[in-house]
């Protein structure tokens, strides 16, 4: 049974008797027609119900076109246009419902839920970066704190402010990467140090690491772009003895007890004195520079608008790429650069 609703279409108050019951009969009709198609969920259940209502030989839409016959002809008039608008709806409910089967035939088909997954497959971080956070987590126990800086750097920073006057030979266009602006890409992280040292009284102790640039031939141990990690220690009292205790505690710690290096005399504009800080290389046959070292120059705390007079400090540069070589037996720097995945597992 279903309930009795407003006609499809206006009909005469007059209507007959039996007109009415028609039209209420056909009304059942498409509600029963309706909930059927909505209710079916797989191909065959859409096929049943077209089957019962929109059959051409025994459908319930078929039988309820047979009443024509039996109304007057004000009767099939009003009978003939619900009755259309009846077939309309069940064949677009029809439609609806086959578009909607078919689609989760298609995507069921395509999926098989018994199956057991697929593991996907899993990146891992790069050895570089894998050793930049090995750095700074090292530091971090030696009392250093993080600062990062740009990689694209001015004049003042990249240079004059590290004691680097316009006539040295490290400012030669040839020997950096500038810019149109008259910027450039920074050639050591140094540059971070001023910036602290700017915006921060004594004392510091400072890490800053990042790529640099510098126009190198590419070899097993150069490279136009590499990582650099710099220490700072600004307070009272800082001695070279401080420097060169930090520095062999790092060797220790990082790179293993075994590990030699070395301090040798060398000249840096920023630091006085200066020394170069070599490790004994895979082999133990030959010594490979890990970086550059030394004491402050005054001239760099007084640009910073520090007194060398009440403060001194040291500063290191270590290549990150000749840290992670050296740690994991890699021979050529080249390497960390070509994307080799036979490479890249390994770490």
């Amino acid at each position: 049974m279903c309930e009795a609703r407003q006609p499809m279409s206006a009909s005469p108050p007059e209507t007959a008797p039996e007109v009415s019951q028609a039209l209420d009969d056909l009304r059942c009709l498409e509600m029963e027609g309706r909930a059927a198609f909505e209710a079916a969920a797989t191909p065959e259940a859409v096929e049943a119900a077209r089957v019962d209502f929109l059959g051409m030989k025994s459908g319930r839409l078929k039988s309820a076109q047979a009443r024509l016959k039996e109304l007057n002809p004000a009767g099939k008039r009003i009978y003939g246009q619900a009755f259309n608008e009846t077939k309309a709806a069940l064949e677009q409910a029809h439609e609806a419902a086959r578009l909607r089967v078919s689609s989760q035939r298609g995507v069921a088909s395509r999926l098989d839920v018994t199956l057991p997954g697929t593991a996907p497959r899993l990146g891992h971080r790069h050895p570089l970066t894998q050793t930049i956070e090995e750095l700074i987590d090292l530091f971090a126990r030696f009392g250093f704190s993080l600062a990062l800086g740009p990689e694209v750097e001015d004049v003042f920073h990249n240079f004059e402010a590290l004691n680097i006057p316009e006539t040295h030979p490290a400012r030669d266009p040839s020997d950096n990467f500038y810019l149109n602006t008259g910027a450039l890409l920074r050639s050591q992280t140094s540059t971070v140090q001023i910036r602290v040292m700017e915006a921060q009284r004594p004392p510091v102790r400072i890490i800053s690491l990042g790529r640099v640039y510098r126009p190198d031939e590419m070899d097993q141990t150069h490279s136009f772009m590499f990582h650099q990690i710099e220490g700072l220690m600004v307070d009272r009292g800082v001695t070279m003895a401080d420097l060169k205790t930090v520095l062999r505690m790092f060797c220790s710690a990082y790179l293993g007890e075994e590990v030699t290096i070395r301090f040798r005399p060398s000249f840096f504009p920023f630091t006085e004195p200066s020394v170069e800080v070599d490790m004994k290389w895979i082999g133990g046959d030959h010594w490979v520079e890990m970086g550059g070292a030394g004491m402050v120059d005054p001239n760099v705390l007084r640009a910073v608008g520090y007194d060398p007079e009440q403060v001194t400090g040291f500063a290191f540069g270590l290549g990150i790429e000749r840290l992670c070589m050296r740690r994991h037996q890699i021979d050529d720097i080249r390497l960390f650069y070509q994307n080799d995945a036979r490479f890249l597992r390994q770490f």
